[in-house]
């Protein structure tokens, strides 16, 4: 994550917010092979405090958290390359502009017993994005199947101890420079969801 304070302002609770709205991101933890990573979605809880997940038992890292593991969830939202020639500025250089929320802690085996919730948690809470559509429901499973694939997969919990948030928008350009290139964002971005990150350069948060 960038190091330049200008791109540190956003306050704890939108890093969280961002964090918990976004619900998906890469796992990643040390093994004594190397580091190991799985993209994952999950739950975070209100306070930033925990954040509830799954793996498939095959999963490495499911493996090596038979005991609490030191782990971070690394968040990405949109993200785009910046073209000096935006800027309408001379001495400037080619950037890359994100935003990232790394949720930093210990990674735990959770109880068997709580995997049921969770699923059904993590399903409600997708589903309910795509309304008017009728939420889909485990039950529509049929039964016996779920029972089968549920045996596949086993819960975990991120203790999260450090939040930390990288919203790096051309906070450190004058305004109107930010301005400039964030209309050839919008219109000319390459990138993830440059539409969004145009936005964001325009206003950015805690700016």
């Amino acid at each position: 994550m960038h190091p330049n304070p200008a791109f540190r302002k956003t306050p704890h609770s939108l890093n969280v917010a961002f964090a918990r709205e976004r619900a998906f991101g890469m796992l990643a933890v040390n093994d004594a092979a190397g580091p190991l990573a799985s993209h994952v979605p999950f739950l975070l809880s209100e306070d930033g405090g925990s954040a509830q997940l799954h793996l498939v038992r095959s999963n490495p890292i499911a493996r090596l958290c038979a005991t609490p593991q030191p782990a971070v969830l690394a968040v990405l939202g949109p993200d785009g390359y910046i073209s000096p020639d935006w800027y309408g500025m001379d001495d400037q250089v080619p950037t890359w502009n994100y935003v990232a929320v790394h949720l930093r802690g210990t990674l735990h085996r959770a109880k068997t017993e709580t995997l049921d919730t969770l699923l059904e948690r993590q399903s409600d809470f997708f589903e309910r994005r795509l309304l008017p559509k009728t939420p889909w429901r485990p039950a529509k499973v049929p039964k016996g199947e779920m029972e089968k694939m549920m045996r596949m997969i086993l819960p975990f919990r991120l203790e999260i101890v450090q939040v930390d948030g990288t919203w790096k928008l051309n906070q450190n350009k004058p305004e109107d420079v930010r301005r400039a290139a964030a209309r050839h964002v919008a219109v000319d971005g390459y990138g993830h969801e440059v539409g969004a990150l145009a936005s964001l350069m325009r206003d950015p948060p805690g700016d």
